[in-house]
């Protein structure tokens, strides 16, 4: 279900100068993510007879990306905390697409997505081309879902999850969906599974919407992506990694999810007042 409110904030104008910034901003991030999507997919070209699900080299090239997104938006960056080393999952809160370069911009992720994405015109070549995940929303897959998560565990990656299951207006945490924790119980994976709560914060400018940076409901990406390239000045986004947690220390997926979710949310309140 996606989530959406009673207020929306009403979209801004774009002045002359704002259509300026979004032409330079825009020019220039859109170089750095496609001149290094031509130079990931050269590399994998090698990479992967190599390594297959490996990855050693791609991943940073993904990051470079995000990173620098960041820098050319003038959107601020903070990491608090050290990303977990090794194999194992990271669930973080879902805000905007902006999520996208946070997250990958201080730690080798692999995002898991819904099956549908991977067709979805341009952003399903993106997610296909960084070594995303997809899954079905389809009980009889989930052995298959295991045999998956298996694999890439054994290439030491770190595999993403939104466990809200939707973006909201960056203002909260919702509840985490405890049906995306059922695979880590499986007998392959209880033992060895770690899982890093990620809290996920974004910060307007003074005198801005508190909910500038947020994507939810019905908002269309196109302008939302225009007025996040026009704003001046920008704000920051936080990204706050908590403590990694025992996948078998929980009775169940209930259990691991609650805990999951105040560790989140906890993290996530305490920015939005700091």
């Amino acid at each position: 279900m996606t989530w959406t409110s009673d207020t929306v904030p009403p979209q801004k104008k774009i002045t002359a100068f704002g259509c300026i910034r979004v032409l330079l901003r825009g020019v220039a991030v859109a170089t750095v993510t496609f001149g290094c999507l031509a130079l990931l997919l050269l590399v994998r070209l090698i990479e992967r007879p190599l390594f297959g699900q490996g990855r050693p080299v791609t991943p940073y090239i993904t990051q470079f990306v995000c990173r620098s997104a960041f820098r050319l938006m003038g959107i601020r960056y903070e990491r608090v905390g050290t990303p977990m080393k090794g194999a194992g999952a990271v669930v973080a809160n879902h805000s905007s697409w902006l999520d996208i370069f946070s997250l990958n911009a201080a730690q080798r992720i692999y995002f898991v997505s819904k099956a549908e994405v991977a067709k979805w015109p341009g952003i399903g070549w993106l997610a296909r081309a960084t070594g995303t995940v997809f899954i079905a929303r389809d009980r009889t897959q989930a052995a298959k879902q295991v045999q998956v998560f298996k694999d890439r565990l054994s290439h030491g990656h770190q595999l993403l999850f939104f466990p809200e299951g939707t973006s909201t207006d960056g203002r909260q945490v919702l509840a985490f969906k405890p049906t995306l924790f059922a695979a880590f119980y499986d007998d392959a994976l209880r033992d060895q599974m770690q899982i890093q709560p990620v809290s996920v914060v974004y910060t307007a400018p003074n005198g801005h919407d508190a909910r500038l940076y947020g994507w939810w409901g019905d908002m269309d990406f196109g302008p939302h992506l225009l007025t996040t390239l026009a704003q001046s000045p920008q704000g920051k986004v936080t990204v706050v990694y908590h403590s990694p947690v025992n996948v078998a220390d929980f009775k169940d997926r209930k259990a691991l999810a609650l805990h999951l979710e105040a560790t989140v949310r906890d993290g996530h309140q305490a920015r939005l007042t700091h």
